[in-house]
């Protein structure tokens, strides 16, 4: 399924609406570099993956994005809605961590609705690229 929406329709969703998306946006793409790095059993490829998709790890992608100054006025826009929105945070993250997660989250949800897939594989390499020695050296595990 394409959806390629105007800014304007993807900006009616709620930002944790945008956040449900771009979770499993990003997921994705985590779990297709995992697997494309290493066939493994599935148990390790899932630890992996969560090492990636936790809110620590998301939360310092956010913050790199942002000192690159990679981010246009508009995703900025977007990422802080996210950011800003009440959530709670589980117990191993703090609550700056969760929401610069969601943050990202809803970016990656708002640019997948928008149709901005390029986008959307510029920025995740950009955070894949941040801790990709550690993430070869668990590979060798």
């Amino acid at each position: 399924m394409h959806i390629d929406m105007t800014e304007r329709e993807a900006n009616q969703y709620s930002p944790l609406a945008l956040a449900f998306l771009g979770d499993s946006v990003y997921e994705q793409l985590v779990r297709e570099r995992i697997l494309l790095a290493a066939n493994m059993p599935a148990h390790k490829l899932h630890k992996l993956a969560v090492s990636r998709v936790c809110a620590e790890y998301q939360s310092e992608c956010a913050l790199l994005l942002q000192e690159q100054g990679v981010l246009t006025e508009n995703e900025t826009e977007v990422f802080k809605r996210g950011r800003n929105t009440k959530v709670n945070a589980p117990k191993h993250s703090t609550i700056a961590e969760y929401r610069n997660a969601t943050g990202l989250e809803c970016l990656f949800g708002y640019l997948y609705l928008t149709a901005q897939h390029e986008r959307i594989d510029v920025l995740f390499s950009l955070c894949w690229e941040h801790g990709e020695d550690e993430f070869n050296e668990k590979i060798k595990e």
